[in-house]
């Protein structure tokens, strides 16, 4: 008979001892972590599935944290938005309701409003989000726009809008005395004449049309382009005029904007405002019509063509992008320029300072909210709708009027009429409540993202749940089913330990 020794069984015994205390921490692990396995291979078959599940759950977490940094970015934007359109109704409400009370400094309690609604708004175009700054374009860590002082004032030999405005208002002939550039020489004969001082000028009254009822004259013009300047000549030779007859001037301003005059012949020996005398013989007659023509005309220069010439003045520093620098007048001199010139970076302010490419404002800054949605919601200064809001603001605040001037009380409606008008834009333009509403768009694609990557989320963490972890009741039992059983397997060893071949045998 052989005798077989115990190590063999005692080696099965502690090995079975060893996986039941593995197994046991194994199980106290589940427990407190709620996970089945650390590691991707204890899964099993599923952990490919595993992988997936928590690749497209870090996808839809990296989606919603864009979501989040863009919303902040598009409620500053709204905000900034917001304070904008109110300045910009703000200064539209004051400009149609004005009163003509100028100051010592030359002009009145609402201008010096809008200079601080203006400040307001270019404070609203340079606002940030983080350190972005979001009226700029492609470059957001530009500046969108210039200070008011400079954009006012200039900066050194900057020259700012108020320069401008200053040379647009000389090569205009806009002003007291002047004829706004047009030619108004003295009667001769029996004709009177009217001419452009120039071919092809930007500046200055422009000669639209003639209309004339005046009994047996000859009215002749616009002629003269495109060789020479446009002309009208009324001749009176063969005329005989009668009490209340008319002759109508159309002129065309700098800013699109036209200007009619119409003067009527009367017997009277006190003409009143736009009205001439019929006198004892054409050549007289047209002595007359010249007179008031040139008053009239002067009358113009130095009221209605004072605003247009401004809101010109205010396209040429304000409509800028990367292909249209600030436009000055080419002078000096200004009161006979012809031609407009590129202002610098060296001679001239440009108060846009972010990016301005070609491609569309709103795609400038564009986000992947969803796998396949994409937002666009960048945004230039220079738009149409702010830079329109931006310059009339400007124009209202930077004119100034002189109290000797008769005309300044005309001047001052004139202007305000301009910048009410320009200030509620035309069908078809460009408005700031479009913007509001692009953006309000974007934001409104995020939320629904948003919204639909929270299901998303809650559905593929409940599905990886199912997978990775683990029932804490079902464990508990397993972890005291196994306890039971360590317990016994150790006092059995126990027991065995104490087992001798002499206890054995006897």
């Amino acid at each position: 008979m052989t005798i077989s020794g115990i190590s063999g069984p005692a080696q099965l015994m502690t090995q079975s001892l060893v996986d039941l205390r593995s197994q046991l921490d194994d199980l106290q692990r589940q427990l407190g972590t709620g996970q089945k396995s650390e590691t991707y291979a204890g899964l099993g078959l599923q952990r490919g599935l595993t992988v997936g599940l928590q690749s497209q759950l870090t996808a839809t977490d990296g989606y919603d944290n864009t979501i989040t940094s863009v919303s902040t970015r598009l409620n500053v934007a709204q905000g900034a938005l917001q304070q904008i359109d109110q300045s910009v109704r703000s200064v539209k409400q004051a400009a149609v309701s004005s009163a003509f009370v100028i100051g010592q400094n030359g002009q009145t309690d609402d201008q010096r409003s809008a200079q601080g609604q203006l400040d307001q708004m270019l404070a609203a175009l340079n606002v940030q989000s983080g350190d972005s700054y979001i009226f700029s374009g492609m470059s957001p860590d530009k500046p969108a726009v210039e200070s008011l002082d400079h954009i006012l004032n200039g900066n050194g030999t900057q020259a700012g809008f108020k320069q401008v405005l200053s040379e647009r208002a000389q090569a205009d002939g806009a002003g007291p005395g002047l004829f706004g550039r047009l030619l108004i020489p003295a009667a001769a004969g029996s004709q009177v004449s009217i001419a452009e001082d120039a071919l092809n000028s930007p500046f200055g009254l422009k000669l639209a049309s003639v209309t004339s009822n005046l009994t047996g004259a000859t009215v002749t013009g616009p002629t003269g382009p495109p060789i020479n300047p446009n002309a009208i000549t009324v001749d009176l030779s063969a005329a005989t005029l009668n009490d209340g007859d008319t002759v109508k001037f159309t002129f065309n301003l700098p800013d699109g904007t036209t200007q009619d005059l119409t003067l009527t012949a009367t017997t009277s020996a006190t003409p009143g405002p736009s009205q001439f005398a019929i006198g004892a013989s054409s050549t007289l007659t047209a002595q007359n019509l010249q007179v008031a023509l040139s008053t009239s005309v002067k009358q113009i220069a130095d009221s209605s063509l004072v605003a247009a010439s401004a809101v010109a003045a205010s396209n040429d520093f304000f409509n800028v992008d990367a292909t249209h620098p600030p436009m000055r007048v080419n002078g000096p001199p200004f009161n006979t320029a012809t031609s407009l010139v590129a202002g610098t970076s060296a001679n001239t302010i440009t108060w846009y300072t972010g990016e301005a490419g070609a491609a569309p404002a709103r795609s400038t800054a564009t986000a992947a909210i969803d796998p396949s949605l994409k937002v666009s919601f960048g945004m230039r200064a220079n738009e149409q709708a702010l830079r329109t809001a931006v310059q009339n603001v400007a124009i209202f605040a930077a004119m100034s009027f002189n109290t000797t001037d008769p005309n300044a009380s005309a001047q001052y409606a004139a202007v305000t009429q301009r910048v009410g008008a320009n200030l509620d834009s035309p069908q078809g333009a460009q408005k700031i409540p479009d913007i509001e509403a692009e953006i309000a768009s974007a934001q409104t694609s995020m939320q629904s993202a948003q919204d639909r990557h929270k299901q998303t989320s809650a559905v593929l963490t409940d599905f990886l749940q199912s997978i990775e972890g683990v029932s804490n009741d079902q464990v508990a039992a397993q972890l005291l089913t196994l306890q039971t059983q360590l317990q016994a397997s150790l006092q059995t060893t126990a027991l065995l330990s104490k087992l001798s071949l002499v206890n054995f045998i006897s």
